[in-house]
């Protein structure tokens, strides 16, 4: 997420001599990549905002740039996320920051996780993908409740629901915002949230 960017050593990058460097559009800096690209290092670009196209990266990162067989998590994900969403039963907020507090926005493939698994979004429709508001706002937007993932920022029992009124529910960031082998795990955590 926008919060977690780091800048890399591209100096370093280009001195181990990769056979390809696998970035994200929303995690590395497009500044980065042309660096790399300039002194002749393949790079492959992902651009995820939704989980159907988060699958198909990772299907062509194994079949067209890895050039390894698939593993069967990812069928397994394919299988279990890339059909009808459920229905929504809870509406939900997701700051990922705090001080500024940010919440997840609009086309974002944690949106899309949640929204998939019957959990909507409700900045889902914000212009800002990570809109940075302030709490009474994101406690007033009509949330049954506020999901608080441990990253970017850790949130914690004694730091983050004492400042909501509405419930909230500390969860693994890696359930909701990484588009791995954890989409399986995933899909059984979700599937009892907010029920």
């Amino acid at each position: 997420m926008c919060a977690g960017r780091r800048i890399p050593d591209t100096k370093a990058i280009i001195a181990l001599r990769p056979d390809v460097v696998i970035t994200n559009k929303e995690e590395n800096r497009e500044l980065d990549v042309r660096r790399l690209r300039e002194a002749g290092v393949e790079v492959w670009v992902s651009v995820i905002e939704t989980v159907p196209r988060a699958i198909d990266a990772m299907e062509e990162l194994f079949d067209s740039v890895l050039r390894w067989p698939r593993p069967e998590w990812l069928a397994t994900a394919r299988e279990l996320w890339c059909g009808e969403p459920a229905p929504a039963r809870a509406r939900v907020a997701v700051p990922i920051w705090r001080d500024p507090w940010m919440v997840v926005g609009r086309d974002t493939f944690t949106g899309d996780l949640l929204a998939r698994a019957g959990l909507p979004n409700v900045f889902a429709s914000y212009a800002d993908r990570y809109p940075t508001l302030d709490v009474a706002t994101i406690d007033g937007a009509g949330a049954d409740v506020v999901l608080l993932p441990d990253e970017p920022y850790v949130f914690t029992a004694d730091d983050g629901p004492e400042a909501f009124t509405t419930p909230t529910e500390l969860v693994s960031g890696r359930l909701i915002t990484w588009y791995g082998p954890s989409l399986v795990e995933a899909h059984t955590f979700l599937r009892h949230l907010g029920g």
